[in-house]
Order: structure tokens, then C-alpha cells, then sequence
């Protein structure tokens, strides 16, 4: 085998004579794949794919080979088979396929060629050294004869058995680890399966009780309404009954009473109105969970509404140590609402703010907030009362219940106020929120949408002086 020149990117060429040469090519090719790093399978694949297309070729005028490394963004070896053009059949290309990772026939320039490459390592670096290591490889091997080669093929198949042979060793046992992991993923695919279904049939069976107590729920909220609504009008017939003859007993034409008389008649009106307004609340906190409120939206002159409320407040109130302020009438504007409701919610507030009020001021404030979603209405109705204690606060709209204090002996109610007025504010569509200081007060703001409606003559100038802060 004849060494030929080669470019600068070349390795030693040789050129392909004899079958002699051809076995030389095969230790040639396994030399060269050495040098470069490659792993002994890749080794024996480039060197059976050189011998295949060497003696494929065999005979061929001018046949010489050429190792290169070209340069390029993929490092790879390439062994360059070139020819005389001859009446040899086409080279068949299919072994050194399978073997190779490139392999193509080109023409040109009055000679044939066939381009095998295959790609370098990752850890191959391509520096001077490093190719001068791969070109003293590929010149140190002598001429072979047939029996070396066969011997050096013997000898590759071997090593190949061998190292299939241990790659089998290592598939059979990766296979067994394989089917463990598999034995225990059915096995706890099975358990999670059972205890899933176990789940489903306990939120089923929950969900069914669940369904059950809700049932139960609404058919005694809807007993207790009906209730309400029964007895409410049980008694109301009475109670107004006694009021009126009360009312009729202490009027000026009737036969007249010693002073005993009338003021038993007037504890007996007293307890009448009393009771006449807890049915009254009874009846519309029953309407108002049953949802059979009707809201009646119509104009509403807020200067009338609060000084008619603020008067009947301070004449019914005993005088004492207590003061109501009002807002001024000029601040307060037409809206459309709900009148009688937007009346209930503002008295039960203003009214239960002066019971837990011994002296200082209760004060209903008013303001406008032209907010993005549409403009709002705020009352705000602050005391200077007992306050509640924080721990109660959770529970002042709970129907029935009042906060224990010593102002409660004297002012008994139903505790029916705070959780009225709430249902009533979110009927007209707005919120209730309610903050205390014990020893300082309480503050209770209602936020309703304001609709302004067509503006009113203002209302006649009170008389009282504190009707306006």
C-alpha cells in the first residue's frame, strides 16, 4: 500500500491495489477510529464499512483512499474512495450504509468518488497534536496478508461477542428490575384504585347526607317562617285592639280616670306599642327571609325623610343627656329608592344607637360617593354610647341576640334591630358594616346605590335647634 500526499486537512491517503491493501485498509480504518476516541463498536463498524467499499471497488484504475478531518459545525471522520472512470458496475453502497452514519457516490472531473463519514466523539479536540497522534496511527501499519486479516477479523468478532454478550448480560437484568418496578407499580395502582373507590363511595355517602340535612335546613327555616308569619298575625289584631282602647280610654271626650286609673292605662298603651312594633318587625323579617318584600322604587326626599324621622325620634325619646344631630337639609338630596324600607333601616339604627346612649350625641351623617361603578349613598350613624365588646361583634346580627350589659336591663328588646336593618339594606341593594369601641361608641355605616331623582322644594326651616349638625 502506497501513501499519497494529501491536503491540509487530510490525513495520509493510500492507494487500493491488491487484496493485500484492502486488508490493510481494515486496520487501517480501526486504527484511525482509535486514535480519534471512538468507542470499539464504532471501530469495528468504520473498519468492516472500509474493507466492504475497498474490496467493492478492488480493481478499479487509480483507486486510492484518503482519510480527512474536515472542518465544520459537525466534527466527523471522512474516508474519500477515488477512481478512473471504468466499466466496473456502479458501487453498491448498502453495507457501508448500515455501518456508517453518511455514505454517497459522486462524479466529476473525469473521476469517481465515494464519500463515507461518520461523526467524531464529543470529547474528540481537534489541535495539531491531536491530529499528528491520528496520522502516525494510520502510517505505522505494515502490508497484510489474507491470514492476518482473517485473524483480525476473528479476533473483532470475538471482542464484539464478548461486549454483546455482557450488553445482554445487562439488558436481562435491567429487564428483571423492570418487571419488579412494574409488579409494584400494579400493585399499588391496585390499592390506590381500591382506596379511591372507597373515597368515592364516602363523599357519595356524604354528599347524600349532606343533601339531606340541607333538605332539612330549608324545611325549618321555612317552618320558622311560617311561623313568624302566623303568629304575627295572630297578634296583631289583638295588640292593635288594646292599643286603640287604650288610646280611647285616654282621649279628652272619654269618662274621666283617677290619676291610678290613667296611669295604668298608660303603662297598658305603652306595652301595647311596644308589642304592636315587635310583631310589626316580626311580620316583615319574616316577609324579608321569605323573599316576599316587594321594593317600590320611587322619589324620595331625603330632607323630609330624615326630618320627619329625627322629629318622631326626639319626641318619642325622653329628654335627657342624649342629643340627635342630623345632617343639614341643603346636603341632602332626591334619590330613588325605597322609601318605607330605607325609613325602617334608618329608625332601627338611629333608635337602638340612642337606647345604648346614657349622654353624649347620636349623629346621622350623610355623603355622596361618585364611585366608578355608579354613584353611592353613605349613612352613617355614630354614637357615643357603651360600645360592644369585640368578642360580641361576631354575633350582633344574629337574629335574637343581644349583647349582656347593665343598659340592657332598662332597655329590653328582641335583638331583632341590626339583623332587620341588614336584611333590609342588601333588599335595597347596598351593605351594612358595624364597628365599636367599648366606652367610646359604635359606628354603623349604610352603603345604598343613589339613583338622583328630580329635585324638590326645599322643606320649611326646623324650629329645633338640634336638628341640624
Amino acid at each position: 500500500m502506497t501513501v499519497s500526499a494529501a491536503r491540509s486537512d487530510s490525513l495520509p491517503a493510500f492507494d487500493l491495489a491488491t487484496a493485500q491493501d484492502v486488508f490493510a485498509l481494515r486496520r487501517i480504518g480501526q486504527s484511525a477510529a482509535k486514535a480519534l476516541g471512538m468507542d470499539p463498536q464504532d471501530q469495528v463498524r468504520i473498519a468492516t464499512a472500509l474493507s466492504e467499499l475497498g474490496r467493492d471497488r478492488l480493481g478499479c484504475d487509480g483507486l486510492t483512499v484518503a482519510f480527512t478531518l474536515p472542518t465544520g459545525p459537525e466534527p466527523v471522520l471522512a474516508v474519500v474512495f477515488e477512481w478512473d472512470g471504468g466499466t466496473k458496475a456502479a458501487p453498491d453502497l448498502e453495507p457501508a450504509s448500515r455501518l456508517l452514519n453518511r455514505v454517497r457516490h459522486e462524479s466529476g472531473g473525469g473521476r469517481e468518488r465515494i464519500v463515507a463519514e461518520h461523526p467524531l466523539p464529543t470529547g474528540w479536540a481537534d489541535t495539531p497534536d491531536a491530529r499528528l497522534g491520528v496520522r502516525e496511527a494510520l502510517r505505522r501499519h505494515a502490508p497484510m496478508t489474507l491470514a492476518d486479516d482473517l485473524r483480525a477479523q476473528t479476533r473483532d468478532l470475538i471482542a464484539t461477542l464478548e461486549e454483546t454478550r455482557a450488553q445482554r448480560e445487562e439488558l436481562r437484568r435491567l429487564n428483571d428490575e423492570l418487571e419488579e418496578t412494574n409488579q409494584g407499580v400494579l400493585a399499588l395502582y391496585t390499592e390506590l384504585s381500591q382506596e379511591l373507590e372507597e373515597t368515592n363511595s364516602g363523599v357519595v355517602a356524604l354528599h347524600a347526607e349532606l343533601e339531606e340535612k340541607s333538605k332539612r335546613l330549608r324545611e325549618t327555616s321555612e317552618a320558622k317562617t311560617r311561623f313568624w308569619t302566623n303568629i304575627s298575625h295572630e297578634l296583631r289584631t289583638p295588640v292593635s285592639a288594646v292599643v286603640a282602647l287604650s288610646r280611647l280610654l285616654l282621649a279628652s271626650g272619654s269618662a274621666p280616670l283617677t290619676e291610678e286609673q290613667r296611669r295604668q292605662i298608660s303603662l297598658i298603651d305603652t306595652s301595647g306599642q311596644t308589642l304592636f312594633s315587635l310583631v310589626n318587625d316580626l311580620l316583615d323579617m319574616a316577609k324579608a327571609e321569605a323573599g316576599q318584600l316587594e321594593i317600590v322604587s320611587a322619589p324620595v326626599d331625603l330632607r323630609a325623610l330624615v326630618g320627619q324621622l329625627g322629629a318622631v325620634l326626639r319626641s318619642t325619646w325622653p329628654p335627657g343627656d342624649v342629643v340627635l344631630l342630623t345632617p343639614a337639609p341643603g346636603t341632602l338630596p332626591v334619590t330613588l329608592t325605597d322609601e318605607v324600607l330605607l325609613t325602617r333601616v334608618l329608625r332601627n339604627l338611629l333608635s337602638n344607637a340612642m337606647k345604648f346612649t346614657e349622654k353624649g350625641e347620636v349623629r346621622l351623617e350623610f355623603a355622596v360617593d361618585p364611585a366608578a361603578s355608579g354613584p353611592w349613598m353613605t349613612f352613617t350613624v355614630t354614637d357615643t354610647g357603651v360600645g360592644i365588646p369585640e368578642t360580641e361583634l361576631p354575633r350582633v346580627f344574629e337574629e335574637f341576640y343581644q349583647v349582656r350589659g347593665p343598659l340592657q336591663r332598662v332597655h329590653r328588646g328582641t335583638g331583632l334591630g341590626l339583623p332587620y336593618a341588614r336584611a333590609l339594606t342588601e333588599l335595597l341593594g347596598g351593605t351594612l358594616q358595624l364597628s365599636s369601641t367599648p366606652g367610646v361608641g359604635t359606628r354603623v355605616e349604610v352603603r345604598l346605590p343613589h339613583r338622583p331623582g328630580p329635585a324638590s322644594a326645599p322643606p320649611p326651616a326646623p324650629t329645633d335647634p338640634e336638628a341640624d349638625a
